[in-house]
Protein backbone atom coordinates (compact mmCIF):
# COMPACT_ATOMS: atom_id res chain seq x y z
CA UNK A 1 0.00 0.00 0.00
CA UNK A 2 2.55 2.15 0.98
CA UNK A 3 4.84 1.75 -1.85
CA UNK A 4 1.95 2.40 -4.62
CA UNK A 5 1.09 5.82 -2.51
CA UNK A 6 5.01 6.58 -2.62
CA UNK A 7 5.16 5.98 -6.43
CA UNK A 8 2.09 8.13 -7.35
CA UNK A 9 3.21 10.41 -5.28
CA UNK A 10 6.59 10.23 -7.00
CA UNK A 11 4.76 10.14 -11.16
CA UNK A 12 2.53 13.55 -9.72
CA UNK A 13 6.11 15.02 -8.77
CA UNK A 14 7.15 14.15 -11.78
CA UNK A 15 4.55 14.93 -14.11
CA UNK A 16 4.50 18.64 -12.52
CA UNK A 17 8.10 19.35 -12.95
CA UNK A 18 8.38 17.81 -16.35
CA UNK A 19 5.21 20.99 -17.22
CA UNK A 20 6.98 23.54 -15.54
CA UNK A 21 10.00 22.85 -17.26
CA UNK A 22 8.19 23.45 -20.72
CA UNK A 23 7.25 26.50 -19.16
CA UNK A 24 10.19 27.54 -17.43
CA UNK A 25 13.11 25.62 -18.55
CA UNK A 26 12.60 23.90 -21.85
CA UNK A 27 16.38 22.46 -21.91
CA UNK A 28 15.45 20.29 -18.53
CA UNK A 29 12.24 18.76 -19.81
CA UNK A 30 14.57 16.55 -21.99
CA UNK A 31 15.45 14.80 -18.38
CA UNK A 32 12.03 14.95 -16.89
CA UNK A 33 10.21 13.22 -19.69
CA UNK A 34 11.68 9.63 -20.59
CA UNK A 35 10.84 9.20 -15.85
CA UNK A 36 7.54 9.57 -16.46
CA UNK A 37 6.33 6.56 -17.76
CA UNK A 38 8.68 4.36 -15.98
CA UNK A 39 7.39 5.77 -12.67
CA UNK A 40 3.80 4.92 -13.98
CA UNK A 41 5.04 1.61 -14.99
CA UNK A 42 6.37 1.23 -11.26
CA UNK A 43 2.91 2.06 -10.08
CA UNK A 44 1.18 -0.73 -11.98
CA UNK A 45 3.59 -3.44 -11.14
CA UNK A 46 3.22 -2.47 -7.24
CA UNK A 47 -0.55 -2.41 -7.82
CA UNK A 48 -0.04 -6.15 -9.15
CA UNK A 49 -1.26 -4.73 -12.50
CA UNK A 50 -1.25 -6.61 -15.96
CA UNK A 51 2.58 -7.11 -16.66
CA UNK A 52 1.25 -6.12 -20.69
CA UNK A 53 -0.25 -2.82 -19.42
CA UNK A 54 3.84 -2.26 -18.13
CA UNK A 55 4.88 -2.97 -21.54
CA UNK A 56 2.26 -0.69 -22.77
CA UNK A 57 3.49 2.24 -20.92
CA UNK A 58 7.62 1.42 -21.11
CA UNK A 59 6.58 1.99 -25.25
CA UNK A 60 5.71 5.32 -24.26
CA UNK A 61 8.99 5.77 -22.92
CA UNK A 62 10.40 4.48 -25.85
CA UNK A 63 7.98 7.22 -28.03
CA UNK A 64 8.53 10.09 -25.56
CA UNK A 65 13.08 9.33 -25.68
CA UNK A 66 12.85 8.92 -29.37
CA UNK A 67 10.62 12.32 -30.25
CA UNK A 68 13.21 13.83 -28.41
CA UNK A 69 15.66 13.07 -30.78
CA UNK A 70 14.44 15.13 -34.04
CA UNK A 71 14.50 14.36 -37.44
CA UNK A 72 12.04 11.85 -39.66
CA UNK A 73 14.05 8.16 -38.56
CA UNK A 74 13.37 8.76 -34.96
CA UNK A 75 9.51 10.28 -35.20
CA UNK A 76 8.63 7.06 -37.51
CA UNK A 77 10.96 4.79 -34.55
CA UNK A 78 9.10 6.80 -32.27
CA UNK A 79 5.60 6.41 -33.79
CA UNK A 80 6.15 2.92 -34.44
CA UNK A 81 6.98 2.25 -30.31
CA UNK A 82 4.21 4.31 -29.56
CA UNK A 83 2.10 2.03 -31.96
CA UNK A 84 3.41 -1.30 -30.00
CA UNK A 85 1.69 0.17 -26.67
CA UNK A 86 -1.48 0.69 -28.69
CA UNK A 87 -1.17 -2.77 -29.69
CA UNK A 88 -0.66 -3.71 -26.17
CA UNK A 89 -3.87 -1.46 -24.34
CA UNK A 90 -5.98 -3.19 -28.00
CA UNK A 91 -5.25 -7.03 -26.34
CA UNK A 92 -5.95 -5.70 -22.48
CA UNK A 93 -9.40 -3.50 -23.71
CA UNK A 94 -10.41 -7.03 -25.33
CA UNK A 95 -8.94 -8.71 -22.62
CA UNK A 96 -11.10 -6.70 -19.70
CA UNK A 97 -13.50 -4.89 -21.42
CA UNK A 98 -17.37 -5.65 -22.66
CA UNK A 99 -18.45 -7.12 -26.09
CA UNK A 100 -19.50 -3.94 -27.10
CA UNK A 101 -22.91 -3.33 -28.09
CA UNK A 102 -24.75 -0.11 -30.19
CA UNK A 103 -22.94 2.20 -28.23
CA UNK A 104 -19.77 1.08 -29.59
CA UNK A 105 -21.11 0.86 -32.80
CA UNK A 106 -22.10 4.75 -32.67
CA UNK A 107 -18.66 5.55 -31.23
CA UNK A 108 -16.69 4.02 -34.30
CA UNK A 109 -19.04 5.76 -36.47
CA UNK A 110 -17.51 8.73 -34.81
CA UNK A 111 -13.81 7.97 -34.18
CA UNK A 112 -13.97 6.69 -38.00
CA UNK A 113 -15.24 9.96 -39.14
CA UNK A 114 -13.16 12.29 -37.26
CA UNK A 115 -10.02 9.95 -38.62
CA UNK A 116 -11.06 10.89 -42.27
CA UNK A 117 -11.44 14.49 -41.84
CA UNK A 118 -8.25 14.55 -39.62
CA UNK A 119 -6.01 12.36 -41.83
CA UNK A 120 -7.82 14.74 -45.03
CA UNK A 121 -6.74 17.56 -43.33
CA UNK A 122 -3.22 16.92 -42.75
CA UNK A 123 -2.54 15.53 -45.76
CA UNK A 124 -1.25 18.13 -47.81
CA UNK A 125 0.82 19.88 -45.41
CA UNK A 126 2.64 16.13 -44.30
CA UNK A 127 6.07 15.46 -46.13
CA UNK A 128 5.53 12.75 -48.42
CA UNK A 129 7.51 9.84 -46.61
CA UNK A 130 5.23 10.33 -43.12
CA UNK A 131 1.95 10.87 -45.07
CA UNK A 132 0.96 6.72 -45.16
CA UNK A 133 2.90 5.97 -41.46
CA UNK A 134 0.76 9.10 -40.07
CA UNK A 135 -2.71 7.84 -41.32
CA UNK A 136 -2.18 3.87 -40.57
CA UNK A 137 -0.62 4.98 -36.86
CA UNK A 138 -3.48 7.21 -36.63
CA UNK A 139 -6.29 4.38 -37.35
CA UNK A 140 -4.73 2.44 -34.82
CA UNK A 141 -4.38 5.23 -32.40
CA UNK A 142 -8.67 5.49 -32.87
CA UNK A 143 -9.09 1.96 -32.80
CA UNK A 144 -7.64 1.68 -29.37
CA UNK A 145 -9.46 4.55 -28.60
CA UNK A 146 -12.74 2.89 -29.18
CA UNK A 147 -11.49 -0.23 -27.87
CA UNK A 148 -10.96 1.79 -24.53
CA UNK A 149 -14.36 2.24 -24.35
CA UNK A 150 -15.69 -1.27 -23.72
CA UNK A 151 -13.51 -1.11 -20.27
CA UNK A 152 -14.37 1.93 -17.79
CA UNK A 153 -14.88 5.23 -18.14
CA UNK A 154 -11.51 6.76 -16.87
CA UNK A 155 -9.98 4.13 -19.64
CA UNK A 156 -12.59 5.77 -22.20
CA UNK A 157 -11.39 8.98 -21.20
CA UNK A 158 -7.91 8.08 -21.42
CA UNK A 159 -8.00 7.21 -24.84
CA UNK A 160 -10.04 9.70 -26.33
CA UNK A 161 -6.87 12.07 -24.83
CA UNK A 162 -4.24 10.24 -26.52
CA UNK A 163 -6.11 11.12 -29.67
CA UNK A 164 -6.29 15.00 -28.58
CA UNK A 165 -2.50 14.56 -27.55
CA UNK A 166 -1.35 13.35 -30.89
CA UNK A 167 -3.57 15.07 -33.14
CA UNK A 168 -1.97 18.51 -31.67
CA UNK A 169 2.04 16.63 -32.62
CA UNK A 170 0.35 16.02 -36.10
CA UNK A 171 -0.51 19.44 -36.55
CA UNK A 172 2.65 20.62 -35.57
CA UNK A 173 4.23 18.16 -37.92
CA UNK A 174 2.22 19.56 -40.80
CA UNK A 175 3.31 22.86 -40.66
CA UNK A 176 0.26 24.60 -39.39
CA UNK A 177 0.09 27.35 -36.81
CA UNK A 178 0.66 26.75 -32.78
CA UNK A 179 -1.02 27.29 -29.86
CA UNK A 180 1.73 29.30 -27.45
CA UNK A 181 3.04 26.78 -25.75
CA UNK A 182 2.40 23.90 -27.50
CA UNK A 183 4.58 21.43 -25.95
CA UNK A 184 2.43 22.01 -22.57
CA UNK A 185 -0.24 21.37 -23.80
CA UNK A 186 0.48 18.09 -25.85
CA UNK A 187 2.32 16.86 -22.80
CA UNK A 188 -0.93 17.71 -20.35
CA UNK A 189 -2.98 15.79 -22.47
CA UNK A 190 0.07 12.80 -23.33
CA UNK A 191 -0.08 12.90 -19.08
CA UNK A 192 -3.51 12.52 -18.48
CA UNK A 193 -3.98 10.14 -21.50
CA UNK A 194 -1.88 7.59 -19.86
CA UNK A 195 -2.89 7.97 -16.49
CA UNK A 196 -6.19 7.33 -17.51
CA UNK A 197 -5.89 4.44 -19.71
CA UNK A 198 -3.68 2.65 -16.91
CA UNK A 199 -5.79 3.48 -13.69
CA UNK A 200 -9.00 2.34 -16.06
CA UNK A 201 -7.65 -0.64 -17.25
CA UNK A 202 -6.31 -1.56 -13.77
CA UNK A 203 -9.62 -1.53 -12.41
CA UNK A 204 -10.83 -3.78 -14.50
CA UNK A 205 -8.44 -6.01 -14.49
CA UNK A 206 -7.90 -5.94 -10.97
CA UNK A 207 -11.19 -5.05 -9.62
CA UNK A 208 -13.35 -6.13 -12.51
CA UNK A 209 -16.91 -6.53 -10.48
CA UNK A 210 -16.49 -3.77 -8.04
CA UNK A 211 -16.04 -1.58 -10.88
CA UNK A 212 -18.31 -2.82 -13.43
CA UNK A 213 -20.79 -0.60 -13.51
CA UNK A 214 -18.89 1.40 -15.99
CA UNK A 215 -19.38 -1.08 -19.07
CA UNK A 216 -21.97 -2.28 -21.19
CA UNK A 217 -23.82 -4.87 -19.59
CA UNK A 218 -22.62 -8.10 -20.98
CA UNK A 219 -24.43 -11.63 -21.08
CA UNK A 220 -23.59 -12.35 -17.51
CA UNK A 221 -24.09 -9.05 -16.06
CA UNK A 222 -27.93 -9.81 -17.58
CA UNK A 223 -28.00 -12.86 -16.05
CA UNK A 224 -27.52 -11.69 -12.50
CA UNK A 225 -29.65 -9.25 -12.97
CA UNK A 226 -32.38 -11.44 -13.77
CA UNK A 227 -31.35 -13.54 -10.64
CA UNK A 228 -31.74 -10.69 -8.40
CA UNK A 229 -34.96 -9.65 -9.53
CA UNK A 230 -36.28 -13.21 -9.17
CA UNK A 231 -34.90 -13.25 -5.49
CA UNK A 232 -36.47 -10.08 -4.93
CA UNK A 233 -39.49 -11.61 -6.18
CA UNK A 234 -39.38 -14.92 -4.19
CA UNK A 235 -39.21 -12.87 -1.11
CA UNK A 236 -42.08 -9.82 -1.57
CA UNK A 237 -45.23 -10.60 0.81
CA UNK A 238 -47.84 -12.84 -1.38
CA UNK A 239 -51.24 -11.41 -1.26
Amino acid sequence: MRAHRALTALFGAAALAHLGALLAAPSAALFTKPALMPLLAAYVLARGGPRLLVVALLFGCGGDTLLQVGGDVPFLLGMGSFAAGHVCYLVLCSRHGSPGGARTRRLAAGYGAAWLVTVALLWPGLEAGLRVPVALYSLLLVTMALCATRTLPLAAAGGALFVVSDTLIATGVAGWPQAPAAQFWVMLTYIGAQLLLAEGILRSAILPDAEGAGREPGPSAHKRERQRTASRASTMPKP
